[in-house]
């Protein structure tokens, strides 16, 4: 069962513009994707804390949790005491490592509180070198899974014509973190430093940025180093069109979070995972990655503009060679199966 919410202010139209639930461009994607993969009678909606609600009623959503072996709560995104009361065993999924952390270190919020079993997918969580702060709990750390046939490898040739992309927010909802003495920041502050990329390399750039209009200097920043600015929802307002986007590309440019970088957290994205699975080759901020999968063939790491340079280099010298390489990496260490799998095992619900 699928549970998530919306509340005041979160709905909007095609436009962007404030709408009410039912009318709403959120509304009408959720239902789709909902049919799409056959979770028609599997979901529950819940509108401004159960002034509406859009699938399974309350009561059903109840039962069906007592009967769950667990209930897994991304980022504690569920705040519905009930809904938690009533689940034999709270897992808190983090999937953005670090701010939690050290959110509750500082006293500013427990994200935490009243779970019983704590996930990340931050693998270095917990290890000698990783400066995230585990806050006393035994974190069972794991990689993101992709359903491999929702996402199979795209022909070699489509991609040689493609660009290096990537889908991004420029900033995202939290803002930096002071700690320890030190300021951790978010993707921006990483991007900066590669933005030289598309002049240095001479290959085509493609961003699909989440970015507000008022960024002046860096959207010029951007455009005076040749990189292609493309608006999100035009390549990723659907399943699909995400899909066909990456499928049509050459390679993902992976810059991350400056906190995931700092902390050497061992983050890895989602969307690098569905390039992966799709035959791309991925070119990735190390954020404490080796050893955590094979680099240097369809995964390649970089940490400064030259390394950076230099893996553009090695996917365009052999390109086949990386895409096939992607493919594989996708099968043994992201497949769905035997991620869930895993997870299961070490939580003792499997």
């Amino acid at each position: 069962m699928f549970l998530d919410a919306l509340r005041p202010g979160m709905c909007v139209d095609e436009a962007g513009r404030e709408s009410p639930l039912e009318t709403s461009w959120n509304l009408r994607y959720f239902l789709d994707v909902m049919r799409r993969f056959a979770l028609e009678g599997a979901f529950s909606l819940n509108y401004n804390r159960g002034e509406q609600v859009v699938g399974l009623p309350r009561a059903q959503v109840l039962e069906r949790v007592r009967r769950s072996a667990c209930l897994i709560n991304v980022m504690g995104y569920c705040d519905d005491g009930e809904i938690l009361a009533a689940a034999r065993r709270r897992v808190f999924l983090d999937i953005d490592p670090g701010f939690g952390q050290m959110w509750r270190e500082l006293g500013l919020a427990d994200l935490f509180a009243g779970h019983d079993s704590f996930v990340t997918i931050g693998q270095n969580v917990g290890r000698a070198g990783c400066d995230v702060p585990t806050c006393g709990m035994d974190w069972i750390t794991t990689p993101q899974p992709v359903v491999l046939e929702q996402w199979p490898a795209a022909p070699i040739e489509q991609g040689l014509a493609g660009a290096f992309t990537s889908v991004v927010s420029w900033r995202g909802p939290f803002g930096p973190i002071e700690y320890k003495g030190r300021t951790y920041g978010l993707r921006v502050h990483e991007f900066r430093k590669f933005v030289e990329l598309p002049r240095r390399t001479g290959q085509r750039f493609e961003l699909a940025v989440d970015m507000d209009p008022t960024e002046t200097r860096d959207i010029a920043l951007l455009d005076d180093n040749g990189w292609v600015r493309v608006n999100p929802r035009d390549v990723a307002s659907t399943p699909d069109a995400y899909r066909q986007h990456i499928a049509a590309s050459k390679a993902e440019l992976m810059v991350a979070k400056n906190l995931y970088v700092d902390t050497k957290s061992g983050w890895f994205s989602d969307r690098s995972i569905c390039y992966l699975a799709s035959g791309r080759p991925v070119l990735a901020q190390d954020t404490g990655l080796k050893g955590l999968y094979p680099t240097g063939e369809g995964l390649l790491t970089f940490s400064t503009l030259d390394e950076a340079a230099v893996g553009v280099e090695a996917i365009n010298r052999d390109y086949a060679r990386h895409a096939k390489a992607a493919s594989v990496i996708a099968e043994q260490y992201f497949d769905s199966r035997k991620v869930l799998r895993k997870l299961l095992e070490q939580l003792g619900v499997a």
